[in-house]
C-alpha cells in the first residue's frame, strides 16, 4: 500500500479508546526509546495494539518491527528509504508513509489513542503538535518539543483538553512524586545529573575530548545525540527547561544536583520541609512502562536495586565552569520567547558537526553562546517563527563552526 492508498484520520476529537487496549504510535521506534517501548508491549501484548511505527532510514529494524507488530502503517525519513521498504512489505497490507507529511499522518492514523514520542530532537516536534490536535496522549520522550515550542504545546494541550505524560527519567520521577499532592504545596524541585563521562576529567583536558570517548557514558545507553548532550550537561540543561514547562515553576525553583550512581531520579520538595524522590535502577523501560500505565503499575520483571548492597548514594553540585551549556540552558530560560529554541537549534547543529569531528568537545558550548548572542525572535513566536529560526540558526553555527576540527 503507498501513501495514496493510506487512510489517516483527520481529526480525532472525542475519540479516546474506551476500551483495555491502548492503541499506539512509537515515533523513532528504531531508536533507544523507541525499541525499549516494544520491549514494554511485548511484556504486555493484550494491553497494547500498534498501529503505527516510524523510523528514519534504518528499514533493516524497521521493517522486521512491521512484520512482528503489524501496525497499520509506517513512516520512514525520506523517499529511497521508503521505496526500499515498500518493496518488503509488498502484500502486508502495511502503508508505507515518508517525510514529514508521513510522519504527521503515522501520529495521527486512524485509532492511535496514545503516541509514543521519542523522536530526536527539533524534527519530532511537528508530529507531537499533530497528535495534540488530533486528541492523542502523549507519552513524551522528546525534550527538546517543550524546550523550543513549550507556550504553543502547553496552549495546544488547553484548547484541545489533551493529557501529556514525561517519559524522561527525571521528568517522570517529579510526576510520580507529585500524584496525590496538593496543588500549591511544591516548594523546589531537583533534576538529578549522572554527570556523565567527564564528571572527574580536569578542565584542562577537555579541548582534547574526543568523540569516542564523549560517546561512553558510564550509566545509561542512549542514542549518540542525547549521549553527547549528557557528557557537555547540555541535556540536563534541556531538562530543566522542560520541566519549567511541565511543572510550572520558575527557573529559580529548578535545581540540579550530580547524582553519579543514577539512583535517585529526582527530588520534589516541599513547603513544609519534606522532600520526595523516586529511585531506581537506571533502566528506561520502568519510566516508558509508567507513561503508558498512569495511574496504574503493572508488575513487570524490570531490574530491582538490592538495598542491601547499595552502598552509598552522592550528590555533589555541577561544576558549571567545565559544563557551560548548564549555565546556557538557565540563561535561555530566563530569557524566554525565542531564546530556547535559538539555544536547542544551535546545541544539535554544532553536536552533528562534532560526531564528524568537525569542530571541537569545547567547541559546543561556543558555539551556542555565539548563536544565542547573534539571533534574538518574537517574545512569542508562532511555530511557524521556531521553523524559521531552527533553520537560520542551524545555518549560522555550520558557516561559523563548520571548518574540519582535525
Amino acid at each position: 500500500m503507498n501513501r495514496d492508498e493510506a487512510r489517516p484520520r483527520a481529526s480525532a476529537k472525542g475519540r479516546a479508546n474506551k476500551g483495555p487496549v491502548q492503541r499506539l504510535a512509537v515515533l523513532g521506534a528504531t531508536g533507544s526509546i523507541g525499541t525499549q517501548t516494544l520491549e514494554v508491549v511485548r511484556l504486555f501484548p493484550e494491553k497494547f495494539k500498534v498501529v503505527a511505527l516510524a523510523g528514519n532510514r534504518n528499514i533493516e529494524l524497521l521493517h522486521a518491527q512491521a512484520l512482528e507488530f503489524s501496525p497499520a502503517c509506517v513512516a520512514v525519513g525520506d523517499d529511497a528509504s521508503a521505496q526500499a521498504l515498500r518493496r518488503r512489505l509488498e502484500g502486508t497490507g502495511i502503508a508505507v508513509l515518508q517525510g514529514k507529511s508521513g510522519l504527521r499522518e503515522a501520529a495521527c492514523w486512524e485509532g492511535v489513542d496514545v503516541i509514543m514520542a521519542a523522536i530526536v530532537g527539533f524534527a519530532g516536534l511537528e508530529s507531537v503538535v499533530a497528535g495534540i490536535e488530533a486528541g492523542c496522549t502523549i507519552a513524551l520522550a522528546n525534550k527538546e518539543t517543550l524546550v523550543v515550542a513549550g507556550e504553543r504545546v502547553n496552549a495546544l494541550l488547553r484548547a484541545h483538553g489533551g493529557r501529556m505524560v514525561p517519559v524522561d527519567s527525571e521528568h517522570s520521577a517529579i510526576f510520580q512524586c507529585l500524584v496525590g499532592e496538593p496543588a500549591g504545596a511544591v516548594e523546589s524541585i531537583t533534576l538529578t545529573a549522572s554527570g556523565g563521562p567527564f564528571r572527574t576529567r580536569p578542565l584542562e583536558t577537555f579541548d582534547r575530548i574526543t568523540r569516542e570517548e564523549a560517546l561512553r557514558h558510564p550509566n545509561w545507553a542512549m542514542g549518540s545525540k542525547i549521549t553527547i548532550d549528557s557528557a557537555t550537561m547540555m541535556n540536563k540543561g534541556l531538562e530543566v527547561i522542560e520541566a519549567h514547562w511541565l511543572f510550572h515553576l520558575p527557573p529559580e525553583r529548578i535545581d540540579v544536583l550530580v547524582h553519579p550512581q543514577s539512583i535517585v531520579h529526582s527530588l520534589v520538595n516541599f513547603a513544609d520541609g519534606s522532600s520526595k524522590a523516586q529511585l531506581g535502577q537506571p533502566d528506561m523501560k520502568v519510566p516508558i512502562q509508567y507513561a503508558l500505565s498512569y495511574p496504574d503499575r503493572w508488575p513487570a520483571p524490570h531490574p530491582r536495586i538490592d538495598w542491601s548492597a547499595a552502598g552509598r548514594l552522592d550528590f555533589e553540585r555541577p561544576d558549571r565552569r567545565k559544563f557551560p551549556c548548564l549555565e546556557l540552558a538557565y540563561e535561555a530560560l530566563r530569557q524566554g520567547g525565542a531564546a530556547p529554541a535559538v539555544l536547542n537549534a544551535a546545541n544539535e547543529a554544532a553536536v552533528a558537526l562534532f560526531l564528524k569531528d568537525r569542530i571541537r568537545f569545547v567547541d559546543i558550548p561556543r558555539a551556542i553562546e555565539t548563536a544565542m548572542a547573534q539571533f534574538d525572535g518574537p517574545a512569542h513566536p508562532s511555530l511557524d517563527d521556531l521553523v524559521a529560526l531552527d533553520r537560520a540558526v542551524r545555518r549560522r553555527v555550520e558557516e561559523l563552526y563548520g571548518a574540519p576540527a582535525y
